[in-house]
């Protein structure tokens, strides 16, 4: 099966390239902290080196915040010596920003606000004279000043895809050679998105269809990864070119469950009559591999803070959540009564892999709380220590039961949640994976209490556009956790 190279829940990929090193940005929508930042000097191995939007001055999203609402569809460009991060906060009092940095890796400053940018998928382009083209979905364009917010010359429609295709959205613009080009995304992001091109003499264009538009698509196929799109190309140290794009891989029986999200994926391009070809999607670059360092599957929770891979629901305020309180332990303190409520205090990393497995040792002495499998409020599964009780809870969107029980060990309990990649098909119903939640017993082996169908926390079932997050959570007054351990399994 084609792999991505960033999996698990990394959508909307934009890239650019200074040098040799290569950075990457994703949406990341309610979670906080905001668009994790990535680097390879490949393409394929990707590491992590923090997240640009990690302060309340820059991401502020409260209770009110929607689950798949937030930070959407960034675009990272580097001119004139800095970095640009061009983002759409579709949260109240949000709108069009741009954060800047001379390290990636942070810190990013301060949003300047574009409010009179309207739109989502904002793309910055710089021509010859130095102007600044923004370049928003639908397909429409600005001229700005970025240092001001300040719109220099108003909206106005460009090329909008092919007929009758919905959502032209996630526009670049590029100089290449001669020609501008505008790279789209149509057909929507389920089953029949797709990429398209055009070109043009200007910047504002006119600009003429690709006649083999889409480039790039996979609706209608057998390809075991579809809903392909919202691209972004770059060009290699060598001349060679390439593009990122979000795919998802679903599972399963009929209509197919997508779990992970909409991951980034690599294809590499040619040219040709001046025209991008895109071959198929790939982990194989023309140059030797660089692997980076392996992200850690265990954290201890040694460090005075928690590694960029963490994320939070909203927000991750110190007197909620804190490495500092319990020296090697990760303290959360409850405020919302639990996974169902918006202001749950949650912790937790992306699940990445098809099949997984994810332990933590808690102590719930204080209060009580657990283990979970997060798609949004109401899909979400999750073990629990309360009152000397593990119960496992399953909320399926209106639905939430208790499913299985038992008397809880004494002192500290490790949990584990399992994932297991369903291998055959049983009828044409038949769910993505399971889904096992259980106790670690002291000689080592794990009980599983319950094995839930994986289907009902996926996008086909839940909506929106997020993924599966397997993570920590206090429900009420304050848990410890010693460690949290995440293991593939045989993807």
């Amino acid at each position: 099966m084609t792999t991505p190279v960033i999996p698990g829940m990394h959508p909307d990929p934009s890239v650019c390239r200074v040098g040799e090193d290569y950075y990457l940005v994703c949406s990341s929508f309610e979670y906080f902290p905001g668009i994790p930042v990535f680097h390879s000097r490949d393409l394929v191995n990707w590491t992590q080196i923090g997240n640009a939007l990690d302060r309340t001055s820059q991401l502020l999203l409260t209770a009110e915040t929607p689950s798949s609402a937030g930070i959407y569809a960034p675009t990272l460009r580097h001119h004139d010596g800095r970095f640009h991060l061009i983002v759409t906060s579709v949260s109240r009092g949000g709108g069009n920003m741009v954060f800047t940095a001379t390290d990636p890796a942070g810190a990013w400053s301060d949003p300047v606000l574009l409010p009179d940018v309207h739109g989502i998928d904002p793309d910055l382009a710089w021509d010859d004279e130095g102007n600044c083209w923004c370049t928003m979905a639908g397909v429409h364009q600005y001229r700005v000043d970025l240092a001001s917010g300040e719109v220099l010359r108003e909206s106005q429609r460009l090329w909008s895809g092919s007929d009758r295709a919905k959502a032209p959205e996630a526009p670049h613009l590029y100089h290449i050679g001669e020609h501008w080009y505008l790279l789209i995304a149509e057909g929507g992001t389920e089953r029949g998105h797709a990429v398209s091109i055009a070109r043009g003499p200007a910047p504002d264009g006119p600009f003429e269809p690709c006649p083999a538009n889409p480039v790039l698509t996979h609706r209608s196929t057998y390809e075991p990864v579809q809903n392909t799109g919202h691209a972004d190309l770059v060009q290699g140290p060598d001349g060679s070119w390439w593009m990122v794009l979000l795919g998802v891989r679903p599972g399963g029986g009929t209509p197919g469950w997508h779990v992970l999200g909409r991951e980034t994926f690599l294809a590499p391009v040619s040219w040709v009559d001046g025209w991008p070809v895109v071959g198929p999607l790939t982990v194989t670059p023309p140059w030797p591999l660089q692997p980076g360092p392996v992200e850690p599957h265990r954290d201890d929770f040694d460090d005075s803070e928690l590694r960029p891979n963490w994320v939070s629901v909203r927000d991750r305020a110190e007197e909620h959540c804190t490495t500092k309180e319990r020296s090697g332990w990760l303290t959360l303190h409850a405020r919302g009564p639990g996974l169902d409520d918006p202001d749950v205090v949650f912790a937790g990393r992306r699940q990445q892999h098809l099949s997984c497995r994810a332990r933590t040792l808690l102590d719930p002495s204080a209060g009580s709380g657990g283990l979970a499998v997060r798609f949004d409020e109401e899909h979400h599964y999750e073990i629990e220590v309360a009152s000397g009780t593990v119960r496992v809870f399953a909320r399926i969107g209106p639905l939430r039961t208790v499913v299985a029980s038992r008397p809880a060990p004494d002192g500290p309990v490790v949990l584990g949640v399992q994932v297991d990649e369903a291998k055959e098909l049983k009828d044409a119903r038949s769910g993505p994976d399971t889904i096992s939640l259980g106790v670690e017993e002291p000689d080592g082996t794990f009980t599983v209490l319950a094995a839930l169908d994986g289907r009902y926390l996926s996008t086909e079932v839940a909506g929106g556009f997020t993924g599966r997050v397997i993570g920590v959570y206090a429900a009420t007054g304050t848990v410890h956790f010693d460690w949290f351990d995440y293991e593939p399994l045989g993807d």
